[in-house]
Order: structure tokens, then sequence, then C-alpha cells
């Protein structure tokens, strides 16, 4: 797609007098390789990588680095190894590319070794910049808090069961895709962890293992290994500095301008794009929606662009295609979806989602990446340029329409403000970065491939050529050095946050003393003792991050953000408020309090988690419930709700003080 391909294609090789020598452009056919080798890799790559990161981590695991948050030794490593694995590429890149311009045969073993670390670079960099900085932690970026707290609580569902249920709510199937903690839980269930401590090594393996991916896909692409390597390395840094804390969007987001490229081949009838396409679309829907919608999106503007432009009957091919796509991908999007979807069409009861109400300061803001002082601004200002100036070529004119696809999300995620919710347009910023850095390594390879022999043909000899491509190869190593080498500082207040939270058994890992946490286990072996097993559970409690550690059911999620619209959020509330109100007055008898948590048209409660004093009976037992305040900012306002400890005064409950906390179990 790049120039190498579509001059390769439109023009015959040709040779470019310098004064004493001629030069070889457009020479990228080497490179190329077929469907069937590009479909192998990207089934094998994959298992490769995971598996290298999958034995780095354990290597990590069994070291004994100090803290990040206490320490800069893992910083100093973090560098050292993305040092090694840039300048590997680097050297074994400027070898390939002077290759080109001689006729000498590469060796065999020089052919595999460059094609092998090109490959795994990436993945090379998520262990690097991430795995070595939690190395000495069993907890992922942030910890245990706010959003993290949710998605462990996820997983740690998914670890307990292989059905697809809710990540909270019993007997409803699951709202947030379940794609990437589903996988999670099997992996939990072979390296026999739990859900929580396995999010760390998964999300590693995971990035790392469609990471693998790029590398030949973009190959195919630009019939370039180089340019290919470059675009996979720029990728993987954009998305270890702006979204690594949700690992399964990652995934989706590192594929979103290859999915540009592929859409204008697709629109013009080609299935192998097609069939590609259709299975990036179905399972990034099984793993985050937000960005399938803006590709898919991006699909139908690609199909409206072609339909204007094309004659006769080849008019019709892109709706063809578009059709095809869109009717494949939402087949294999029901896997995950079908569940919830049949669930909805049985529901008597309106659904209704808050998980779109949240408007950060980012998101009043339209993401200009290329004013930034950084590679991925000079890369963004270089790819602008670039999508400007060779619009009249296909491929590119389809990344810019990708590029405004993801401009007016964001600005039409503003105005839908006035109805009351967002798009989200805060985190497509990671996107149009992604788009314009490629688009700008490509204005790099088109100006090392025509551009200056163009405007100097007398002035570029082969030597000249030579010393280019080592200053090209140079600039850009050095340049993703630095920008690799800050990822451990961008990401800091996560890292830290993973040392600093009091992890599943009670414990930080910065070795300081715990929080409250340290009783959860405690508390778990508790109500387990009363002849209760988690998964079948149902439990109320304020404590997000108690039910992140064990798979308990809750009464009600903790926000209705991450609520499941089924679960009516909103009425449980309230009735735990008239549980509470009615504790102290027509409830405040144990007989009479017990029939009105019986006669909820849910799951009772089994069991309750409240902070108060278990040898104080005057003093009230407290939690909390959400309220979404959306538009306001911060959008939750939490409400404090008190109840009367002689409600559950009888031989019906059992009680235990742990800490701040009273747990109230109800005998079986």
């Amino acid at each position: 797609m790049t120039t190498a391909v579509t001059d390769t294609k439109e023009e015959p090789k040709e040779e470019l007098r310098g004064s004493t020598r001629a030069i070889r452009v457009y020479d990228y056919e080497p490179d190329s390789i077929d469907t069937v080798g590009t479909t192998v890799r990207m089934l094998v790559y994959p298992l490769v990588g995971g598996a290298l990161t999958l034995a780095a981590w354990y290597l990590l695991r069994a070291s004994s680095l100090a803290a990040f948050n206490v320490s800069m030794v893992p910083r100093a490593l973090a560098t050292a190894c993305s040092f090694v694995v840039i300048l590997a590429v680097g050297a074994l890149l400027l070898a390939w590319l002077r290759d080109e311009s001689t006729s000498r045969r590469r060796p065999t073993w020089r052919v595999w070794l460059t094609e092998f670390v090109c490959s795994f670079a990436p993945a090379g960099l998520v262990v690097s910049t991430l795995g070595i900085p939690l190395a000495s932690t069993k907890l992922y970026l942030d910890g245990i808090q706010v959003d993290q707290g949710f998605r462990t609580q996820f997983l740690t569902r998914m670890a307990d069961t292989m059905s697809n249920q809710d990540m909270n709510y019993a007997d409803l199937p699951a709202f947030y895709p379940i794609g990437w903690f589903w996988l999670g839980g099997r992996l939990s269930d072979v390296l026999g962890m739990p859900g929580w401590e396995v999010y760390q090594p998964w999300a590693l393996v995971s990035l790392a293992t469609a990471a693998s991916q790029l590398v030949p896909l973009w190959r195919k692409l630009t019939s370039s290994l180089p340019i290919a390597t470059a675009i996979a390395l720029v990728t993987i840094a954009i998305i270890l500095t702006q979204t690594p804390d949700e690992p399964y969007a990652a995934i989706v987001g590192m594929f979103v301008p290859a999915a540009a490229v592929l859409g204008y081949y697709a629109m013009r009838g080609s299935w192998a794009p097609t069939i590609t396409l259709t299975l990036y679309l179905g399972l990034s829907a099984c793993l985050y929606t937000l960005y399938t919608g803006i590709v898919a999106v991006t699909m139908m503007a690609f199909a409206l662009t072609g339909f204007l432009t094309m004659e006769g009957k080849q008019r019709w091919v892109p709706l063809r295609q578009l059709a095809l796509m869109g009717f494949g991908s939402i087949l294999i999007a029901l896997i995950a979806w079908g569940p919830y979807l049949m669930a909805v069409l049985r529901s008597p009861e309106t659904t209704r989602s808050t998980a779109q109400h949240f408007l950060p300061s980012e998101g009043a803001e339209v993401p200009l990446p290329f004013f930034d002082l950084s590679l991925v601004g000079l890369l963004s200002l270089a790819g602008l340029v670039f999508l400007v100036v060779r619009f009249r070529r296909p491929e590119i004119a389809h990344i810019s329409i990708a590029v405004g696809v993801c401009y007016v999300w964001v600005v039409g995620s503003m105005v839908i403000t006035l109805a009351g919710t967002t798009l989200l347009g805060f985190r497509v910023e990671v996107l149009v970065a992604l788009l314009l850095s490629t688009a700008g390594i490509l204005a790099i390879a088109d100006l090392r491939l025509s551009g200056l022999a163009v405007l100097y043909p007398n002035s570029i000899s082969k030597r000249c050529s030579h010393l280019l491509t080592t200053l090209f190869v140079l600039l850009l190593a050095t340049a993703t050095l630095g920008y690799v080498q800050q990822i451990p500082a961008e990401n800091e207040s996560f890292i830290d946050e993973a040392y600093a939270s009091t992890d599943g058994n009670g414990e930080r890992s910065d070795l300081r003393e715990s929080d409250v946490g340290r009783y959860y286990k405690q508390m778990d072996e508790y109500i387990q003792s009363r002849g209760y097993t988690p998964g079948e559970t149902v439990l109320f409690t304020d404590e997000i991050n108690f039910m992140a550690y064990h798979p308990y059911r809750g009464f009600n999620a903790f926000t209705s953000h991450y609520a499941n619209p089924l679960g009516e959020f909103d009425a449980r509330n309230e009735s735990l408020k008239q549980w509470a109100n009615g504790s102290f007055n027509e409830l405040s008898n144990p007989q009479a309090f017990a029939a009105a948590i019986d006669d909820a048209p849910w799951a009772p409660p089994q069991a309750f988690i409240f902070r108060g004093s278990e040898t104080d009976p005057e003093a009230p037992w407290k939690t909390h419930i959400a309220h979404d305040i959306f538009p306001s900012q911060p959008n939750v306002h939490y409400e404090a709700l008190f109840f009367n400890p002689a409600a559950f005064n009888s031989p019906e409950w059992d009680t235990q003080q742990f800490g701040p906390f009273v747990v109230v179990v109800r005998n079986r």
C-alpha cells in the first residue's frame, strides 16, 4: 500500500543515474510474502510471542528486583533491555537495507534471524517496558484502584466459571465484552492462579501476542520488512504509553491503521482483506466495542466513498463487501453478545446503561498529537503532511478518511453531551496518534525511496544512498529509544499503585503496611466456614476490592457505569435504602427485616459487609450506594446508608468483626 507497493506495480523498476553510479529506487519485491505465508505467520507468531512473554514473566517473577516505587533499578534494567531490542533491530535492518542495493544473496541465517528479531521485537518491548517494572508485584497497572477494580472483578469471575456470566450479578449474562476476560480465566485454570493474580501475566501475554502479528501484517501490506517493523515498534510504543491499563482495548486499537488500509482493498472486491476485516470486526466486538464501532463507521465511509467514485456495476462492489463484512462480523460477535441480547429480548423491564456517562477534561479537547515535541509528535506532523501531499493515492486517502472519522467521533462526542451522554471521545486520541504516526513512517519511507532521488537525481550516488539510509535508521532508532525509555515514567503512577495496593493475599509488594485489604482473606474464610461457596453466594458490600479478589455474586454493582442494564441498578439501590431506613423503624424486628429481604424480586443477599463495631449495639453499621450524576464531574455521588444492628440480632444471622468491618452472614 505504500509508495513501494504502488510504484512497483505501476512503474517498472528503474535506475536513477547519479554522477558515477546507479541506484535502484523501487526494490521491495524481495520482502513481499504471499497470502498463505502471511496467514501462517499471523497464526504461529502470536503463539510464539505469547509463550516467550510468559517465559520471560516467570523468569522476572523468580528474580528479586526492588519495588519500582522505591528504587531506580527496575527503570535502569527496563531501559537497558529496550536499548538491546532496538539496537538489534536497527543493526539487522540496516544490513537488510544495504543488501537491497547489491546483487549479493543474503545469508539464510541472517534472513531468519532478522525476521525473528523484527517480528518479536514489539513483544520484547512489552516485557521491557511493563514486565520489568511490574516484576516484583502481583498486580497490574493501577493496582486495584477504581476501574481496575471492576476489571479485576470480571477476570476473577471468569476464573471461577467457564460460562457467560455477568461480572457481578447472579443469573445474568455479561454486558461488558467478555472475550479478553474469558480467555484470561482459562489461563488462570492452566496456571492454577486466582483470577486477580493472573491479570498481570495475561495482560502482558495478550499484548505481546497481538503485537507479534503486526510485522507480518504490515509486511504483507507494504512488501517491506523494515517499514513493517518500524510501524510495529511505533504502534506498540504508543499503545504502551497511552492505553496500557486497558489491554483488551489496546489489542483492538493497535490494528486500526492496518484495518484502514485493508478497507481500501476490501471495498474493491478483494476477498482476503474482506475476510480479514470480518474476523477483526467480529472478534474486536467481543473485546472492546468502542473501537469496533469506530472501525465499522470507517468501513461505511469507505463503502460510501467507493459508491460515489466508482462507475457502472463496480460502484455496487463496496456495498456488497460492506454487507458481507457486516453480516459475518455480527455472527462472530454473537458468540459473546448473543446471551445478553436474548436476555434483553426476554426482559419485561426497559434497560438503561450509563456506561457512556463520563467526560474527563481530555474529552473536551480535540487531540492534536502533531504539536507534541516527541517521536509521536514528529511522526504525526510528517504523517499529516504526507496525507495531504499524497492524498491522490487511494491507500493514503483511506487512511485520511479513517483519521477524519476519528475526529468526527471526537467532536460528535462533545456535541452529543447535549443529549445527556457521550461517545467516550477521549479514548479516540490513541487512534488518531496511531493513524498519523503510521502515515509518518510511510512518509519517511516515501522520502527515502523516491523523494530525494527525484529531487536530486544527479547528487544521490550509491555511497550517498547508503549514508542516507544509515542516517534514517539511526535517527528513527534513537528517536524510538528516546520515546520507549520514557514508557515506565509515563506509567509511573499506575506502576506505583500496583506496588502500593494491597493484593489478594493481604500484602503490599513494596513491603509497607497493608491497608484494610489485609482482612479480606479472613472475611472470605469466615463466610465460607458458614457453608457458603463464593461463586454461589449473593453478598452486598461497598468494598469493590473485596469483590475483585473473591468471586461472590454482588447484590448490586458498586456504580451504574459498570452495572449490567438488566440488573436494575436503581431499583436495587432503592431497596437497599428502604432496608437501611426501615431497620430503624418498621424493619427493626429481625424477622420483619429478613422477610423484607426475602420479598425482593432478586436473589436476596446472604451476607453483608459493613463498616462498624460489632460490640457497640448503639452505633449503626455503615455502607454506601452510588448515584450517577452526569454531567457533573466527578460523575458519581456516594450516599451513605446506615443499618441498625438490632435488625440482625437473631439466631438467623451470625456476625464477626474483622478490623473496621462487620461481616454478617445468614445461617443456612
